[in-house]
């Protein structure tokens, strides 16, 4: 499976929305949380320009949040960019 990476909080609705697609996929995912260490603010805002969660990440690729997570799902795109990553060395 890609190194798929989510910055996320318990108490975020979005972050668990998006956590719960994942989930349905079957993909393992890193989830970092910023509620726990607020360093990883600071790590989010310097990797994505942004300061919201949540902020995923599917390889190198910044997918965005929630909305662009799904976005990429209903488009039929989100498969296709696991797959890429997938095979990539």
């Amino acid at each position: 499976m890609p190194n798929v990476v989510v910055y996320a909080a318990d108490y975020c609705p979005y972050c668990r929305r998006a956590q719960a697609l994942l989930d349905r996929k079957g993909v393992s995912y890193t989830l970092l949380d910023v509620a726990r260490d607020p360093r990883l603010w600071q790590e989010i805002t310097a990797r994505t320009g942004r300061d919201t969660i949540p902020q995923i990440f599917i390889g190198d690729h910044h997918v965005g949040g929630c909305d662009d997570l799904l976005a990429l799902e209903q488009r039929g795109a989100l498969d296709a960019l696991l797959r890429t990553v997938s095979n990539s060395p």
